[in-house]
């Protein structure tokens, strides 16, 4: 498994990165003994970075997580986790520094793991950017300072959003994550991790699959993309099927190819599901079938959807 340096942090990271939503069963019941067997596939794959959060399965998919590593040599993995959304809902967003600050106590008793490599104000569209610049980073870099966790980073959706807080920092930000924005339908983020990459920040991409839109399944009722983003994709996936192939793994071949993306989290319930990215990294994508699916991609290319608060997109 090809690894890359996660901006200047020191650390190296895979360049498929495990994400821990699915095993928090949070899209269908998932055993601790399928998280075990997918954390130990990945493992052995050479996978070393794993993504998690509080919100997903209400504290689930860090538990999974944690028991999944139990046992492991702390040196073989990176892990990250997440602080200021707890549930769906508005008021289930919590920035300011007393909780992000219990935040992280909570996590590291639920993953059992020593410290946290990298902190993560998760979806900050959601909150007041302002209080994310200055209180709930300042609170995570006092957390950095006590050794509870090392890097701090940001996620979210909209760019503008990430950019501003990056932008308006009072303290280091080590690490910026973004979904949805690197992947065969849209590509935004591209240019601003090339950005972030030179000034030595570590580029994290998630949701390659676009929360399922560039895969064969049906797209469950709350996805927030447009009917033009919905249809285009479906057509998308007819092509591939019609030819024996999938979709789902020629985005995953684009995305793990990325040549300014750190590493590339997607969501794994299974072992299968593991072995089956780790190959889509071995290879490139069919330029043929790459450059017909792009061509069915292009009326709705870079078109996105608005996330949190209407000011912070």
């Amino acid at each position: 498994m090809q690894q890359r340096p996660l901006g200047r942090t020191g650390l190296n990271v895979s360049v498929v990165g495990f994400g821990g939503s699915p095993i928090g069963s949070v899209f269908r019941p998932v055993t601790q003994a399928e998280a075990d067997a997918a954390v130990r596939t990945a493992l052995d794959a050479g996978i070393n970075y794993f993504d998690t959060a509080p919100y997903y399965g209400a504290t689930a998919a860090e538990q999974a997580l944690g028991r999944a590593l139990r046992g492991v040599s702390r040196d073989r993995y990176v892990l990250a986790t997440k602080v200021g959304r707890y549930g769906a809902e508005l008021r289930d967003f919590d920035f300011s520094a007393a909780r992000v600050t219990r935040s992280v106590d909570e996590s590291l008793a639920r993953l059992g793991c020593g410290h946290i490599d990298i902190i993560q104000v998760h979806d900050l569209e959601f909150g007041s950017l302002e209080q994310i610049w200055s209180e709930t980073l300042p609170a995570l870099d006092r957390l950095r300072a006590s050794g509870k966790v090392r890097f701090v980073g940001i996620t979210g959706l909209p760019l503008s959003a990430l950019r501003t807080v990056r932008a308006k920092a009072r303290v280091r930000v080590d690490a910026v994550l973004s979904y949805a924005h690197a992947s065969l339908q849209d590509q935004t983020f591209l240019p601003y991790a090339a950005e972030l990459r030179r000034d030595g920040v570590g580029v994290i991409n998630a949701a390659p699959l676009v929360m399922g839109l560039l895969t064969h399944r049906p797209l469950p009722e709350w996805h927030p993309a447009p009917a033009s983003v919905r249809a285009a994709c479906a057509a998308a996936a007819r092509w591939c099927a019609d030819r024996k192939t999938d979709l789902a793994d020629l985005a995953m071949e684009f995305a793990f190819g990325l040549r300014d993306i750190d590493t590339t989290v997607v969501g794994f319930a299974s072992a299968d599901e593991v072995r089956r990215a780790v190959d889509c990294a071995s290879r490139s994508p069919d330029p043929a079938a790459l450059a017909a699916v792009q061509a069915l991609l292009a009326p709705v290319r870079d078109v996105t959807w608005l996330s949190g608060r209407p000011e912070n997109n």
